[in-house]
């Protein structure tokens, strides 16, 4: 009998198949859902707060792993018996998804595991409008209802009384991108994608590609494009550097402009320049940023607390309003819902678009890299640097049992500095050097991230933490 406490995570459901997370688990949180939907729209609201309508579907996608389509059929089961539709886009990637609930105004499910190995999948759920949800935004309510259909606790799922209505969005989706950047005006470009076996090779050729929309000055050589969750070339977790070897390689052999990799459901990017070098995530979303408010003059960008100094830096430059958060999307969307911001970024390359309902999207974030590059006569390493100002180590992880008397521990090695605890333990010194130390939420780990002013300083840092953590 599954223990939906042991897959069901912070933000989404990530289990082992079919032990974990199986078609009878999927129906019951798929019964779960529609009935946390339907509750809140009859659920009594605070005098002048709007009360939702109840919605009259569910819209779902679902990534290239074999157990994908019988899991999203099983969880539209669920939700179907509830009286509700289910609006079936098929194959998509994440931000797929995301785009289908914006524009419909429907809450969405996503059946993916991301970048994790084959015998993984799960399940992303949102709210109307590509709104999150997280354990402390009905998530956790969602598994204790399926916790106890499938313990016998509850009614079982009834029969489907919704209807199931099969939509391709994948046109409407790349026009959507397409409409936010103009790529047809910029100088023509050698492009190597690595798309990892993942989602990225169904949604590649038709954003970039002239598969639906006409052609763009780019010159595509695709990488692993067919869609294969076994995934029999390499994961698809570009934050792996070993994940990147390929991409590397292929752009300096095709003696291209840059290369991209997305990971398993395409709502990541990662770039790398002519030369293979990775061009971090900060500097991407510097980058991004600095487009994004010379569209929106004095704008709000997010950044969570372990993004590059120069990201806030290079905001106030540019006239916008940096704002920090902790680390994880569901804090940046918050984030970004709150203060109306126009652009979000993550160190692990996630970007956030207002004009994309505040939700993730590699896609449109690569676009941006893309119409940067291509908008003037540089290459990409001489782009970046105007984004690089520091060295960062990178995130390392140590295995720790006690995690809140080591982070007392190391904090007491650096009283008398600048310290807060918005995130784990974050010291900030007069030179500009900075160190991040926080606990993993589901194992043993701390994570520590450094940054300095030279690389010398960064890795004098980084091990003086690093043998304080694991002495």
């Amino acid at each position: 009998m599954s223990d939906l406490s042991e897959f069901v995570k912070a933000y989404d459901v990530r289990g082992t198949v079919p032990d974990q997370l199986n078609e009878r688990v999927a129906e019951a949180l798929g019964a779960a859902f529609a009935q946390l939907l339907l509750s809140e729209a009859q659920a009594p609201h605070a005098q002048g707060s709007e009360t939702p309508a109840p919605p009259e579907a569910v819209v779902t996608a679902y990534d290239m792993r074999e157990s994908s389509p019988g899991l999203a059929a099983a969880f539209g089961a669920g939700v179907r018996a509830h009286g509700l539709d289910v609006i079936d886009a098929g194959l998509g990637s994440t931000d797929l998804l995301y785009y289908a609930s914006g524009a419909l105004g429907l809450p969405g499910a996503m059946f993916t595991a991301s970048h994790n190995p084959a015998r993984y999948n799960g399940i992303k759920l949102c709210r109307s409008a590509a709104r999150p949800i997280g354990q402390d935004t009905g998530l956790r309510e969602i598994r204790d209802r399926a916790q106890a259909i499938i313990d016998g606790r509850a009614e079982p799922v009834g029969e489907a009384r919704g209807a199931v209505q099969r939509r391709d969005l994948l046109a409407d989706y790349a026009a959507y991108l397409r409409g936010l950047v103009d790529l047809t005006g910029i100088r023509p470009l050698r492009v190597v994608i690595d798309a990892g076996n993942g989602m990225a090779g169904h949604t590649v050729p038709a954003v970039l590609g002239d598969a639906v929309l006409p052609a763009l000055p780019l010159t595509i050589v695709g990488m692993y494009f067919e869609l294969d969750g076994s995934f029999p070339n390499h994961e698809a977790n570009p934050l792996e550097p070993a994940n990147l070897v390929d991409l590397q390689k292929a752009v300096r052999e095709h003696d291209a402009d840059l290369g991209l990799a997305f990971d398993g459901d395409a709502d990541r990017c990662f770039v790398v320049d002519a030369d293979g070098e990775p061009v971090s995530p900060s500097a991407v979303t510097a980058l991004v940023a600095a487009r994004e408010l010379d569209r929106h003059p004095g704008g709000t960008v997010i950044h969570n607390l372990i993004t590059s100094s120069a990201v806030p830096e290079i905001v106030r430059e540019r006239g916008g309003v940096p704002v920090r958060t902790r680390v994880g999307h569901s804090f940046i969307k918050a984030e970004m819902a709150r203060t109306g911001a126009v652009f979000g970024g993550e160190h692990s390359a996630h970007y956030y678009f207002r004009d994309f309902w505040n939700a993730d999207t590699g896609m449109l974030a690569a676009m941006h890299v893309l119409a940067a590059l291509g908008g003037q006569e540089r290459s990409l390493a001489e782009v970046a640097r105007a984004y690089e100002r520091y060295f960062a180590s990178g995130e390392i992880n140590s295995t720790v049992t006690d995690q809140r008397a080591k982070l007392a521990e190391v904090r007491s090695s650096y009283v008398g500095h600048e310290i807060d605890e918005l995130d784990g333990l974050t010291v900030r010194f007069p030179d500009g050097a900075w160190i991040n130390l926080r606990p993993s939420n589901t194992e043993p780990l701390l994570r520590l991230n450094v940054e300095g002013p030279t690389a010398e300083r960064m890795r004098a840092l980084r091990d003086e933490v690093l043998a304080a953590v694991r002495r």
